[in-house]
């Protein structure tokens, strides 16, 4: 029945191409929210450093819809999120009911009900023990994935994940330079405070991260005022406005 199941999907992202030109991540994030009756769907490549010391980097490859992206930046933010544990455990994260996870994910789960998810599903995108991201789901009111719908994301998660190896086009996985990443002011301005406060990368990007929670700002414009000299950090617990 897999195999089957399986040819079903390659024979759909097949004449999506056909009738629409794109990547395959592109077209599965697509397909997954005709098949698996979810709202939308977003996948997201991670890097490690080799020391394992950082949390991944990331770069979004694609978004169905606002909300999907929205829980992509937000993760990014707050540093938690079904995509970065499906990422560090290699399986999948399976949340029927997201208001019911706040002491698991406290930051993530309050701004992510406010964004419009209920439900959240993560896959990690995988060759052998090569992990290059996540397939990350929401639905806008709660319940869990029928069995054939877990089946069928699983495969379509698979085939993400070797459109991102074609579209690695002879890149390590460890290498995110080939994807447009739209969090590069994210590392401009984490370097910067690094300097400011004479830190660490990790404590740089903790400080980042807490100003944009505790502002209600996303992690991407607070890096667009480090970057513009409107917002320095000093010692004090927050950042302070530059004159």
């Amino acid at each position: 029945m897999v195999e089957s199941r399986r040819q079903r999907m390659q024979a759909l992202l097949a004449a999506d191409r056909a009738a629409r030109p794109a990547s395959s991540v592109i077209l599965a994030c697509e397909r997954c929210v005709v098949e698996l009756s979810v709202s939308g769907a977003g996948a997201t490549v991670l890097s490690r450093l080799a020391n394992g010391a950082a949390p991944p980097s990331r770069g979004l490859v694609h978004a169905t819809d606002a909300v999907s992206a929205g829980l992509e930046d937000l993760q990014l933010t707050v540093g938690e999120g079904p995509c970065l544990d499906a990422f560090e455990s290699g399986g999948p994260v399976l949340i029927a009911d997201l208001a019911a996870e706040s002491a698991r994910w406290p930051a993530f789960t309050r701004s992510a009900c406010e964004l419009g998810a209920a439900a959240v599903f993560s896959f990690p995108l995988q060759i052998g023990v090569v992990r290059l991201g996540s397939l990350d789901l929401y639905r806008d009111a709660a319940g869990p994935l029928t069995r054939l719908e877990l089946a069928d994301a699983l495969i379509l998660s698979d085939l993400a994940a070797q459109g991102v190896v074609a579209d690695l086009d002879g890149h390590s996985a460890e290498d995110g330079s080939w994807l447009a990443d739209p969090h590069e002011e994210v590392h401009q301005a984490t370097g910067m405070v690094q300097v400011q406060l004479g830190s660490s990368t990790e404590t740089a990007l903790m400080r980042l991260r807490g100003y944009a929670f505790a502002h209600d700002l996303q992690l991407v414009e607070v890096a667009r005022q480090v970057v513009g000299r409107s917002l320095r950090f000093t010692d004090a617990e927050d950042g302070n406005n530059a004159q």
